[in-house]
């Protein structure tokens, strides 16, 4: 089992540079190295269709997150402390 190396963590500052979303930033909720993916807060938001459940009696439409190809994010350097 060998692990994947990429650029970015979970908790990372990052900006999308390529895609619809270009320009937006925030942080990384997840990563998925294996696929190469990352989910980051507040960009690429879907709509998920939710089953009536005893959680949810309503059923309803969620949004979330969606994932992005890795390589179309990047690392927003951190502001020297002073």
């Amino acid at each position: 089992m060998s692990r994947v190396k990429t650029h970015v963590r979970k908790g990372d500052a990052v900006v999308v540079i390529s895609g619809v979303e270009t320009g937006k930033t925030g942080n990384i909720l997840q990563v998925f190295p294996e696929k190469n993916q990352v989910l980051v807060e507040g960009i690429r938001m879907i709509k998920k269709h939710a089953k009536r459940t005893q959680d949810r009696p309503d059923g309803g439409i969620i949004e979330r997150e969606g994932p992005i190809h890795i390589s179309n994010v990047k690392l927003v350097p951190k502001s020297p402390a002073k």
